[in-house]
């Protein structure tokens, strides 16, 4: 085996990027604190091609030197939008007929593995702060919640590690119902 140079990998540019189908994902990041958390986010949204990433919140936006050291240029490809009050997203996501789901630790979650997607639905996934996690208030306007199954001792993920498994999971999960 031989490691690929990046020219031999076939990747799209910007403009290719902007033109192509989506996956029909969008991210929602809640009073991150953490640059290094939102860039990777916006890295693994660029990697499946995510519709968009609403930023919300304490959230800090590019352009910003920090973010942009773990997004490597990806935000200059994911289209994304701030909006301070993420109830107000949500309720103008619902209002589109996007299904809302929070990625959280709470009753009656639906694990990960056990979550079914839909073909034809559009799906938006709340990822919170890293110490408090989704509000409260957030979750109750959700269509539900996904949980991510752990079993060691630690209670949570890293933000941009439970994006990624996320992300990953339902990508998977439409483009095997798709037919991809």
């Amino acid at each position: 085996m031989r490691k690929l140079a990046n020219s031999e990998l076939e990747r799209k540019n910007i403009d290719e990027f902007k033109e192509a189908q989506k996956t029909p994902i969008i991210i929602i990041l809640d009073d991150i604190r953490s640059l290094h958390n939102i860039g990777s986010v916006f890295r693994t949204s660029d990697a499946f091609l995510i519709e968009k990433i609403y930023l919300c919140g304490i959230t800090a936006t590019p352009p910003n030197k920090e973010i942009h050291k773990t997004a490597l240029g990806a935000t200059d490809t994911v289209t994304w939008e701030y909006q301070k009050e993420v109830l107000t997203v949500i309720d103008q996501l619902k209002a589109e007929e996007i299904s809302v789901f929070a990625i959280e630790q709470v009753e009656n979650s639906i694990m990960l593995n056990d979550f079914k997607v839909e073909q034809g639905k559009k799906y938006a996934l709340i990822f919170g702060n890293e110490v408090k996690g989704v509000s409260q208030q957030a979750i109750e306007k959700c269509d539900g919640v996904i949980e991510i199954p752990q079993l060691g001792t630690k209670h949570s993920l890293n933000i941009s590690v439970s994006a990624g498994i996320v992300v990953w999971d339902l990508f998977k999960k439409l483009i095997v119902l798709k037919g991809n």
